[in-house]
């Protein structure tokens, strides 16, 4: 790795610290990475992981929910948290002048979090599965990573169910906390106006133990399973997904398949985008995604439709698919996808949020940390055949899952038959 731009040391309590010295500026942005996810959990504790995020803001030994507000409140920055279905982060924004303050109150809620207020929290979790429910263009995502990754862990829905997230005792809560939230495990990255060696000294004071368990996952690779999958809800709009296997994280192919979802759909001027809204106004929200893990991934794109004009963005769709592995990709529109590319990875390294982020998300990984010349590096070298190779590999429409919400499933399995993909290549 070159270490040019950051700062990176195994210190003796076991932890992993990453720091990036941006001295021109006046603020500091904190995370620290926990090696837990949806995937690490047992199937009567699915959405444990995303609880007990929610959990740590309620309270710890020294400090009560809303003390923790107020600290950061008076600090005049935010603290945060996200859960994936690898990793949870938790990350404060704050002056530099008030590290101690910071470090002190964020180690607490996740060394000791006294988890009150449980059931209450549990009712919120609740309301946002409910919330989520709701939302058949965020729900779809779930839906398409069960189907496509049956049987999988990352097929976990983050939040959990209602039913997980009711049945989830407090001892199991903490028993699932004391196993994956151990402080050595987790990897803390800085970035901003910091200095290493002062965050190094706090953390060994708060916590000098290498107590860590060093959690390793099993290999568990997908078996890929294609089909098409309805669930019907009472919606104006029918919301479909069509996905598959993807990329798994270190393949070397990762800055290929960032081009190649650039120009398909990730853009105002991608090909989705301009054939099905802007030619023919057929959706408001047509894109592409792919989300990489440890070993395998998941790709494919999302859009909604009235039930009556389904039928002409299928078409639209399946005919972008078979031109996306069949023909090699013009060079200015190969240009194209590489300047959006690299602009929009660029301008999102301008802040100290984004920058700690790269840290931690890639130590903990185990991925490359690249700086933004060698990253627009990456993405130049990428070449048309390699993109129509690789189109050709992750959205061949006979590898597609085919997933739909909406109030009209008659229509959905007229327009997207069980075998409408199988004869495309």
């Amino acid at each position: 790795m070159p270490t040019d731009h950051y700062r990176l040391e195994r210190l003796s309590n076991g932890q992993r610290l990453i720091t990036e010295k941006l001295d021109h500026l006046r603020s500091v942005c904190l995370g620290f990475w926990i090696p837990a996810g949806s995937r690490d959990e047992p199937a009567s504790l699915v959405g444990a992981t995303h609880f007990i995020e929610h959990l740590l803001f309620k309270g710890s030994s020294k400090y009560t929910a809303e003390e923790i507000a107020q600290v950061f409140d008076t600090l005049g920055g935010e603290l945060n948290a996200s859960t994936s279905r690898e990793y949870v982060v938790v990350y404060g924004r704050f002056l530099d002048d008030q590290l101690s303050v910071a470090m002190d109150v964020m180690t607490d809620m996740l060394l000791t979090p006294t988890f009150s207020d449980l059931d209450r929290e549990r009712e919120v979790v609740l309301e946002e599965i409910a919330m989520v429910e709701d939302s058949p263009q965020d729900l779809i995502f779930d839906v398409l990573s069960e189907v496509v990754l049956d049987g999988h862990p990352l097929a976990h829905p983050i939040i959990g169910t209602r039913e997980s997230i009711s049945g989830a005792s407090e001892e199991d809560i903490r028993a699932y906390h004391e196993a994956r939230f151990q402080f050595a495990d987790m990897v803390v990255a800085a970035a901003g106006n910091i200095d290493h060696e002062v965050l190094r000294s706090m953390l060994l004071d708060r916590h000098p133990v290498a107590d860590g368990v060093d959690p390793r996952r099993a290999v568990c690779t997908p078996e890929p399973r294609p089909r098409r999958y309805f669930l019907s809800k009472e919606t104006e709009q029918m919301h479909v997904c069509l996905g598959g296997i993807g990329l798994a994280r270190d393949d070397e192919r990762r800055f290929q398949l960032s081009v190649l979802d650039s120009l398909f759909g990730g853009s105002l001027s991608s090909r989705l985008f301009q054939e099905i809204r802007e030619k023919r106004g057929l959706v408001y929200s047509v894109y592409s995604f792919s989300s990489l893990y440890a070993e395998t991934g998941l790709t494919g794109l999302y859009f909604g439709c009235r039930p009556e004009r389904l039928d002409a963005v299928m078409e639209t769709v399946v005919r972008e698919l078979v031109r996306l592995g069949n023909e090699p990709v013009p060079e200015d529109e190969l240009q194209r996808a590489k300047e959006h590319l690299k602009g929009h990875t660029i301008l999102g390294l301008e802040s100290t949020s984004s920058r700690m982020t790269r840290l931690g998300k890639g130590v903990l990984t185990e991925t490359e940390i690249l700086s933004s010349d060698e990253l627009a590096e990456r993405i130049e070298a990428v070449t048309s055949e390699e993109v129509m190779e690789l189109a050709a590999e992750v959205y061949r429409p006979a590898a597609l899952s085919v997933v739909g919400i909406g109030a009209e499933q008659d229509r959905f399995e007229d327009a997207v038959p069980e075998d409408c993909l199988a004869g495309l290549v």
